[in-house]
């Protein structure tokens, strides 16, 4: 019994050795069976990067001197850096753009200043010179070849020092076949690997210019790519085997082979082992607590684990391979040996669920039974409630299924083994939960959707639950601030109707008291008994009520204008800051009057806009005489106007003699006054015609109130 007991691991562990000598034939059987070193892929490369190396610095190097009286520059060189940078024209106003800001700032820095002049107008007439002198774009155009040329000389010192360095253990003799100059290095009598060149084998050809090098390409293309052949050996001696810089590639590719040759011979005898002498017994891996445990579980989850287990065991596989292949060194055998037995501790479980799995479902009832109780089964079942509306049910699943799709397509095409251990649990613990999570989003989306039906039918009591932040939630607030918009606009219309209510209040009293006043003194002017001094009076104070009449009657009119758009504006260039010192001098007399200090900021130099001149006289009084009239007694009057940028700018601010209230908005609205008992004259209509005019010019109009503090902004763009 005791004995038996091992039995199942040993078996498991000639497996994995059957299994990881497999991996080698097919992963590295191609580059390795039967193969010499000097045969190999991977000395071929070693050998091309040596002549690629030592052509340049040695066998064929580049003459700097020479290669610079080999430059040439054509015509159509001259014409393209010439005109790199546009035409002269272009190119001077180019170079006086860049110097016009900072000779301005070098105002009072006379050293400083004439420095940055003499030096543009040195650009400049380098650029002029540029466009009349073709031998003077010549020079400049050679002097950059030649400064690539250096470049690459420069360059060329590392690979030189790679070659006595890096690749010292080559030695060759080669006689250059055009010019008989010979290059010799080491000794080629005791070699290991020689490689002739003569006519029958074929000629050494070696380029005078390296592409490895970052210049190499610019320097080919300016004088060629001058070629030599040679004729010799390239050897490598056998005792630089031994020499540290050589004996490391040379032993691990035989070591590397070895190692493959010994796992083929190992597995051939653990295959011949499991299959006539430890043959397989099922019996190894069933009938214990943890295959009951197994057996238990749900048959998608069995699925699920297997194909974990599978990925995890080929990487696995994979990796050990290469512990073995290419770890040589004495220090690494607890490595190797972790390794095997990770490889066999997963190997193992993968046979152990492979057995159960085929045993229990041999039976077909079992395996129907299982599936009935499937995760996945009772995952479709759940999906009646996502169906409550089809097209978004299905729309919502096959999207998840083609990104699904797309994620695993990709895995297999670039087939990354390794990545599985990463991805597989990303799929169990990031896009399993995201099935679900979508489950419950459709339910939402339904729930959304009855409670959207019962606003349409005008039932607007009920808010929608906003869960999370996904595109569902959003929607769902969306639909919330609809409700609301709803509501606002309910509550908007019913403020509409009290304004309009309060517009025919406030229009028939404004129209009626000086109507009310003509009829009363037309009837008092009818008796014959008045004195001459009473009847003038009485026509004064008609003629006054007679020129309020008219005047509130031309508002109303010019606010329906201007609201219909039945309006043309006459646009010129005027300047701002004249007509505020009209409007002013035209209301200084009632500025005096009234008792208030007008603190007028007013610039010196002219701020043109392009407008409707009478019109925007029309804001400037109205925004005037509304301070005039609503400023408390004894207080001061700020009038500003300046230029910000591309707008003039023009503010009104004064401290109320009535309280304004918190709705700054109404204040625009039609015979809407300040003084609500409205003893004052106004109109009520001064901001609304203000704020029509202002919006027919692209301009903007704002009002701010911070207690009594009363501030209009006007801007306007300028010229």
């Amino acid at each position: 019994m005791g004995k038996t007991k091992w039995l199942p691991l040993i078996w498991v562990s000639l497996l994995t050795i059957v299994l990881l000598a497999s991996l080698m034939v097919l992963e590295r059987g191609r580059d390795y069976i039967g193969k010499q070193y000097f045969i190999s892929d991977q000395f071929r490369m070693e050998l091309d990067e040596f002549i690629e190396k030592a052509g340049p610095t040695v066998l064929n190097p580049l003459n700097p001197k020479e290669a610079k009286e080999q430059i040439t520059v054509s015509q159509q060189e001259i014409e393209e850096h010439r005109n790199q940078y546009g035409s002269l024209a272009d190119q001077i106003e180019n170079i006086q753009m860049q110097y016009e800001d900072r000779i301005a700032s070098a105002e009072g820095n006379e050293p400083f200043k004439s420095a940055l002049i003499e030096e543009r107008d040195a650009k400049i007439e380098d650029i002029r010179k540029n466009f009349s002198d073709d031998k003077h774009v010549e020079a400049k155009i050679r002097k950059e070849k030649e400064a690539l040329i250096d470049t690459y000389m420069n360059e060329l010192k590392n690979i030189r020092e790679q070659v006595s360095g890096e690749y010292g253990y080559f030695a060759y003799s080669l006689e250059n076949v055009n010019t008989g100059e010979t290059f010799k290095r080491g000794e080629l009598s005791n070699a290991i690997y020689k490689k002739e060149y003569d006519n029958n084998h074929g000629l050494l050809r070696v380029e005078a210019v390296s592409y490895s090098t970052n210049a190499g390409n610019e320097v080919a293309g300016i004088i060629g790519n001058q070629v030599q052949q040679f004729s010799g050996t390239i050897a490598i001696p056998k005792a630089a085997i031994d020499s540290m810089d050589y004996s490391h590639q040379y032993y691990e590719f035989k070591k590397t082979k070895y190692t493959i040759y010994a796992f083929i011979l190992l597995g051939i005898l653990a295959l011949a082992t499991i299959l006539f002498k430890l043959k397989f017994n099922r019996n190894w891996f069933t009938g214990n607590k943890f295959s009951d445990w197994y057996n238990s579980i749900r048959i998608d989850w069995k699925a699920v684990l297997i194909f974990v287990n599978a990925m995890v065991a080929y990487a696995i596989l994979i990796n050990t391979m290469g512990v073995f292949l290419y770890n040589h060194y004495s220090m690494d055998w607890m490595n190797r040996i972790l390794h095997f037995l990770f490889s066999i501790a997963f190997v193992g479980i993968l046979i152990f669920q492979a057995v159960n799995i085929i045993g229990q479902y041999k039976n077909t009832e079992v395996l129907k039974n299982d599936l009935r109780n499937s995760f996945t089964f009772k995952l479709t079942i759940g999906i009646q409630d996502l169906f409550l509306n089809r097209s978004i049910g299905v729309q919502t699943l096959f999207l998840y299924a083609i990104a699904f799709a797309a994620g695993f397509g990709l895995l297999v095409v670039f087939m990354m083994p390794p990545a599985i251990i990463i991805y597989l649990p990303l799929f169990l613990f990031i896009a399993l939960p995201a099935i679900l999570i979508l489950l419950n989003r459709a339910g939402y989306l339904n729930r959304i959707m009855k409670t959207a039906e019962q606003m349409a039918e005008g039932k607007l009591h009920q808010e929608i639950e906003i869960r999370g932040k996904s595109p569902l939630a959003q929607h769902a607030a969306n639909l919330n601030k609809l409700r609301e918009g709803v509501q606002s606009s309910i509550s908007e219309q019913a403020k509409s109707e009290r304004l309009k209510t309060e517009l025919i209040t406030n229009v028939s009293h404004d129209l009626r008291t000086p109507l009310t006043s003509i009829i009363t003194y037309t009837d008092l002017l009818k008796n014959p008994d008045l004195t001459g001094e009473e009847r003038e009076k009485y026509i004064e104070i008609l003629d006054r009520k007679s020129q309020r009449l008219k005047t509130l009657i031309e508002d109303l009119f010019d606010v329906s204008k201007m609201a219909s758009g039945n309006i043309e504006l006459q646009k010129q260039r005027v300047d701002l800051t004249q007509l505020l010192q009209q409007a002013l001098g035209e209301h200084e007399e009632e500025i005096m009057k009234s008792g208030l200090e007008f603190r007028n900021n007013i610039p010196d130099v002219p701020v043109v806009a392009y407008v409707d001149g009478q019109k925007w006289w029309r804001v400037l009084d109205n925004l005037i005489v509304n301070a005039i009239k609503y400023t408390l007694e004894g207080t001061r009057v700020y009038v500003t106007l300046r230029q910000n940028g591309s707008e003039a700018e023009f503010v009104v601010k004064n401290i109320t003699k009535y309280e304004l209230g918190e709705n700054v908005d109404e204040l625009f609205e039609r015979f809407k006054r300040a003084d609500t008992s409205r003893h004052t004259d106004g109109s009520g209509l001064g901001l609304a015609i203000a704020q029509s005019i202002v919006d027919l010019h692209g301009g903007r109009m704002k009002i701010d109130v911070d207690g009594d503090l009363f501030k209009v902004t006007v801007t306007i763009p300028v010229v």
